[in-house]
């Protein structure tokens, strides 16, 4: 009776069975071998298998990397930033084979919904500047406009709330805060952090925001006044207006916040620190060639 031999013994045997090399059928040399007909003709089988085209290995190379790429953005890219990605890595290939490899294999980016028109609490004796934007929100240079807002967050030890400053050409985030309470002490805090990142160069650069008590208040005014940027706000009510701004709550929220619980205060302000640096040096934005707000900025003249 044949006996089964194991796979490295199997692989040896069966190299030596091989019909094209001998006029002795494959039965009569199993019997004699002590091997199975079966066992050798699996073998054969997945051998075949075994051996790629170039085709194939080249979809199979680029499985690899796009599931990598796709990890490393923590799962938030689409086919777009992956293909972007790939071309850095010195990949030739279209965003219409990566979407396809992509869906072939079950990956999907997120899409940030459109947002929704935010609640803003007016000071009804407050004054306002007017509207030095106007909707052109990228004028071509950096420190032209910067945007700020607040948006609401929490965690199991309470509610939280969070301010940004972006420069309107590059997207970068170049200040912000986080507090247990809503004020214009955080306002001021994310405006001292971003005239630091830009080293003080602001002067004449306008700060465009909604009409939010924290935006009118003596403080945020005399702050705005110290490093002399222009105020600037739209109307109420009006999300268009500071677009931007809502636009960028919405990728935060959906690519990272919505995705995530957090327990504590501590907890969600390392949380935020971490993807504000994602955002700046690593997530590419599709308004500025598909570069990361920091690769952007880096190649400008040095003049901008």
């Amino acid at each position: 009776m044949a006996k089964y031999a194991g796979p490295d013994e199997f692989a040896e045997t069966a190299g030596t069975i091989s019909p094209k090399r001998t006029r002795f059928s494959v039965l009569r040399m199993a019997r004699l071998l002590g091997v199975s007909t079966s066992g050798y003709y699996a073998h054969v089988k997945r051998a075949a298998v075994s051996v790629l085209t170039p085709r194939q290995q080249r979809r199979a190379d680029l499985e690899v990397k796009i599931t990598q790429a796709h990890q490393d953005s923590d799962g938030t890219y689409g086919s777009p930033r992956i293909t972007a990605e790939l071309r850095d890595q010195g990949e030739v290939v279209t965003a219409k084979t990566v979407a396809k490899i992509m869906a072939s294999i079950g990956l999907e980016g997120i899409s940030p919904r459109t947002f929704k028109v935010k609640t803003t609490v007016v000071d009804p004796t407050a004054s306002f500047p007017p509207d030095l934007v106007g909707r052109a929100f990228d004028q071509g240079r950096v420190n032209a406009v910067w945007f700020t807002d607040i948006t609401y967050l929490t965690c199991g030890a309470g509610e939280m709330f969070l301010c940004a400053i972006r420069d309107g050409h590059s997207r970068k985030v170049l200040g912000h805060s986080i507090s247990d309470h809503i004020g214009a002490e955080m306002v001021t805090d994310a405006i001292d952090a971003a005239v630091a990142a830009r080293g003080g160069r602001c002067r004449g650069t306008i700060l465009h925001s909604d009409r939010g008590g924290e935006f009118t208040a003596h403080l945020t005014t005399q702050a705005c006044f110290r490093h002399g940027l222009r105020r600037s706000m739209g109307a109420t009510g009006i999300c268009w207006d500071n677009s931007p701004a809502e636009s960028f709550w919405s990728t935060f929220k959906h690519e990272h916040y919505y995705r995530h619980v957090y327990a504590t205060k501590t907890e969600l302000v390392a949380a935020v620190d971490k993807w504000i640096r994602f955002y700046n040096s690593v997530r590419r934005h599709s308004a500025i060639g598909m570069l990361s707000p920091d690769v952007y900025e880096k190649s400008l003249p040095a003049a901008a």
